[in-house]
C-alpha cells in the first residue's frame, strides 16, 4: 500500500540489520525472486519520471508456515534510502508481492526488495486459534509479550508510539484478566498502527540493488507542434526565419502545446534536390526536403541560412521558454549527397559495384537526394560524431530530440 497524502510511510526499524547472503547461495534466507521491473536482466535501468507512479514487484516466500512479508527501498542518487514501503500480496496464494512507489527527484536511484520474517503475525495466527481453544493459553500469551517487548524495542524512544507496545506487553501478562481480554488488548487498532510503521522484522534478507533512471516529467510525455519556420515568411521576405516564426510562439502557446518540435533546421543539398511532388525537376527557387540534410554550408550542426544564424536559433529557443515551451530538434541520421561527411567519411555510406553511393530506396519509393548511413564500416566513429552533435545542439538549450526512423538503425548504435 502507497500511503495517502499526508500520511508518513513507515521507517525502517533500527534493530534489524540486513544480512548479506553468502556467495555460494543463490537466495538469501528468504527467497526473494524476480524481482521487476527488470530491463536486459538488469543490465540497463528501469525508468521513470518524477512523481511517476509504478509497481515494484517480487517473488517472496518461506520455508514452512510462518508469515512473511516484505517492503521497497528507493535510495536517492546520493545513496540515502528514503522511508520504505509496505509490500502486499498481490493476490493471496501466488507468493507474488508488490508495492506503489515514487521517486521525488531526478537522477540515478535504485531499488530493492527486502523480505523478512514476520513473528508477530505469526505469533496473532497461532494465538487466535490456541487462545479460544484453551491451548497452552499462558504459554502463548506470554510468547506475545515477549514480541511485543521486543518491537518497543524498535520504536524511537521520542515518538511516543514505544508506550502502547509496552502496554499491550503488559495486558498479556495480566493474569486478572480473562485470557480473550488479554489477547484483545493486543490487537487494538492503536497497536496495529504503531506495527505498521515499526514492524517487527526478523531474516532480512535484501535482493540486489537494481538501477533506476528518474527523469523529468517531460520526458514521459508532452503535447508537441509540428512547426516550419520557413512557413512564417512575410510578404517581403517568402522565406521564413527564426525571428519570424518566433511571432507565431504566443498563439502556439496558447493552444496549450508545451513542445515546439522543428523538423531538420540545417542546409539543405542541391544534388538530385526534389521539386514540388517528389519530382526530380527542381527550379531555382525550390527549397528541397528538409531531410536531405547538408550542403555547401555544413552539415547536422548547422543551420540553413534561410533560416538566420545560431544566434537566431538561441534567440527562438529562448522565446519559447519564456512562453513555456521546449524546443525538440529532428535529429535525422542521413545526408545530402552534398553533405560534408560524404567527402570526409565516405566509409559511412554504402557503395556500389560502380563505386557510387547507393541512395535510399523503399521501393517502389526512391529518395535519390538522400544517402543513408553504413553503419558497420565505422560504428565508434559514427557513435562520437552522433555524440558530438547531439551535445551540440543541447549546448543551444536543446533537450528533446525526434528521431528520424529509428528502426533504421542498429540496437547496439542506439545503446552506445
Amino acid at each position: 500500500r502507497r500511503p495517502a497524502k499526508g500520511e508518513q510511510a513507515p521507517e525502517p526499524p533500527s534493530n534489524t540489520p540486513t544480512p548479506t547472503p553468502s556467495p555460494a547461495t543463490a537466495v538469501g534466507r528468504i527467497p526473494v525472486l524476480d524481482v521487476r521491473p527488470l530491463v536486459m536482466g538488469g543490465r540497463r535501468p528501469a525508468k521513470a519520471v518524477v512523481g511517476e507512479a509504478f509497481e515494484v514487484s517480487a517473488t517472496v516466500f518461506r520455508e514452512g508456515h510462518d508469515a512473511v512479508a516484505a517492503n521497497v527501498v528507493l535510495r536517492d542518487p546520493k545513496g540515502r534510502a528514503g522511508r520504505w514501503t509496505p509490500m502486499r500480496e498481490l493476490a493471496p496464494g501466488t507468493d507474488r508481492w508488490g508495492a506503489i512507489v515514487e521517486a521525488d527527484a531526478p537522477g540515478e536511484w535504485t531499488y530493492t526488495v527486502e523480505a523478512w520474517g514476520d513473528p508477530i503475525s505469526t505469533w496473532r495466527h497461532h494465538a487466535g486459534i490456541k487462545i479460544p481453544a484453551g491451548i497452552d493459553t499462558e504459554l502463548v500469551l506470554e510468547e506475545g509479550a515477549l514480541l511485543y517487548e521486543r518491537a518497543a524495542a524498535g520504536v524511537p524512544k521520542n515518538k511516543g508510539k514505544r508506550d502502547v507496545l509496552l502496554a499491550a506487553a503488559e495486558a498479556l501478562r495480566d493474569v486478572e484478566r480473562p485470557a480473550p481480554a488479554r489477547l484483545s488488548a493486543a490487537l487494538t487498532p492503536a497497536v496495529n498502527k504503531v506495527l505498521r510503521r515499526y514492524p517487527l522484522r526478523e531474516l532480512v534478507t535484501s535482493s540486489e540493488a537494481l538501477a533506476l533512471v528518474v527523469e523529468r516529467e517531460r520526458a514521459l510525455y508532452g503535447a508537441w507542434y509540428e512547426f516550419f519556420p520557413r512557413s512564417e515568411g512575410t510578404p517581403e521576405r517568402p522565406h521564413g526565419t527564426f525571428r519570424s516564426a518566433a511571432r507565431r510562439l504566443p498563439a502556439i502557446a496558447g493552444m496549450g502545446f508545451d513542445v515546439v518540435y522543428l523538423p531538420p533546421i540545417h542546409p539543405i543539398g542541391r544534388t538530385f534536390r526534389k521539386g514540388p511532388n517528389n519530382t526530380l525537376s527542381a527550379s531555382a527557387q525550390d527549397v528541397g526536403v528538409p531531410w536531405a540534410i547538408g550542403s555547401e554550408d555544413g552539415g547536422h550542426d548547422a543551420v540553413h541560412p534561410d533560416l538566420g544564424t545560431l544566434d537566431d536559433f538561441a534567440f527562438f529557443v529562448a522565446e519559447a521558454g519564456r512562453h513555456g515551451m521546449e524546443v525538440a530538434l529532428d535529429f535525422a541520421l542521413q545526408c545530402s549527397p552534398d553533405h560534408p561527411w560524404v567527402h570526409k567519411h565516405p566509409q559511412w555510406f554504402h557503395h556500389r559495384p560502380d563505386g557510387t553511393i547507393a541512395y535510399a530506396e523503399n521501393p517502389p519509393k526512391k529518395y535519390q537526394d538522400i544517402y543513408p548511413i553504413a553503419f558497420d564500416a565505422d560504428l565508434p566513429g559514427l557513435v562520437t560524431e552522433t555524440v558530438r552533435v547531439l551535445r551540440h545542439w543541447m549546448a543551444h538549450g536543446v533537450r528533446i530530440f525526434r528521431v528520424d526512423n529509428p528502426h533504421t538503425k542498429p540496437v547496439v548504435f542506439w545503446e552506445q
